[in-house]
């Protein structure tokens, strides 16, 4: 098979020709027919993440069809279009997986960081890790629903009951979780980069109420803030926008030093918290409101080789919407 490889943090990735994997009794080998490319892929290819597996496949919203199936799999049968997102494996009996926190597990395995991932013609995944999809949805348009969606879902679901949220970084994941919001009768106030107009016709076309640049104040204040944009010094620009007992939430994986703050801001029951991972909990709520939402995915598409440069778009901020590799 094809695939795309990381082989040092800070180099391109280089397309080479691999067997194509062996699986276990558990598990499933798909057929890749797309995957999105994520801002988490960014940070492993930079080095920010510490210790994934190297030669590595990236790759974490992955949309396959099985082809072949270890001798234990019961979930899925040849055939089945599934998705398989960033979680791809917990030990299942410690403190956090026994307590619905599996996304905390200290033996977690992740999809393309510890697991070879989907920049690739075929992958292996775990059969209790993987979802089947929402038939009305193509395979790109459905591959970011397995981490911008997921994550997203779980970000909102930390905002609470907040009635109106700011978002930083309106990008595949804040177009998503966007119109989530509308649909439950919530207000989204969205951030973008500094002179990024076209990103605040994006965000109001899926739905914001408000689209300012970070540099300015929205016109009310918030009950809670979501940052999707790992930038440390909107931690402290987002407390002072949330009112008290408000929430602000650190949505990605990594993020740049947040700056010391004045208590003042933090003071009246303002919080703040990440978000890690996901659980499959996340994904089973998340694909039941996926349909009824009627959310629209906005994609660009990349051929496989082509990934370096959908890497460098997506750095680039020229993305609007997700970033999907093809695989035809």
């Amino acid at each position: 098979m094809h695939a795309m490889i990381l082989e040092t943090s800070g180099e391109p990735l280089r397309k080479v020709e691999l067997p194509i994997p062996s699986f276990g009794p558990n598990d499933i080998l798909l057929k890749v027919c797309a995957c999105g490319v994520c801002r988490t892929d960014l940070h492993i290819l930079d080095g920010e993440l510490a210790k994934p597996k190297l030669p590595l496949i990236l790759g974490h919203e992955i949309v396959g069809k099985v082809v072949a199936k270890g001798e234990r799999v019961e979930r899925f049968k040849i055939g089945d279009r599934l998705g398989v997102p960033w979680l791809g494996h917990t030990c299942g009996h410690c403190k956090f997986c026994i307590s619905g926190r599996e996304n905390l597990c200290d033996e977690a395995r992740f999809t393309g960081f510890s697991l070879d991932g989907g920049y690739a013609e075929y992958a292996v995944a775990d059969q209790y890790y993987g979802f089947l999809l929402p038939e009305n949805y193509s395979d790109a348009e459905a591959a970011p629903l397995l981490c911008a969606g997921m994550i997203g879902y779980r970000a909102l679901v930390a905002a609470g009951n907040a009635k109106k949220i700011g978002i930083y970084g309106f990008g595949a994941a804040a177009h998503i979780i966007t119109q989530v919001a509308h649909w439950q009768g919530r207000k989204i106030f969205a951030f973008t980069r500094p002179g990024d107009t076209a990103g605040q016709d994006f965000a109001k076309k899926f739905g914001a109420s408000w689209a300012g640049d970070s540099t300015e104040a929205p016109p009310t204040d918030l009950d809670a803030v979501i940052l999707f944009a790992p930038v440390g010094p909107l931690v402290p620009q987002a407390l002072r926008y949330i009112s008290k007992g408000g929430t602000v939430v650190c949505a990605g994986i990594h993020m740049s030093d947040i700056p010391s703050f004045p208590y003042s801001l933090l003071w009246g029951e303002r919080t703040i918290r990440s978000i890690a991972n996901l659980t499959r909990l996340d994904g089973e709520e998340f694909f039941k409101i996926v349909s009824l939402a009627k959310i629209k995915i906005e994609i660009e598409t990349f051929h496989l080789e082509e990934a370096n440069k959908a890497l460098k778009s997506l750095r680039d901020g020229r993305i609007r919407g997700a970033a999907v590799l093809i695989m035809e």
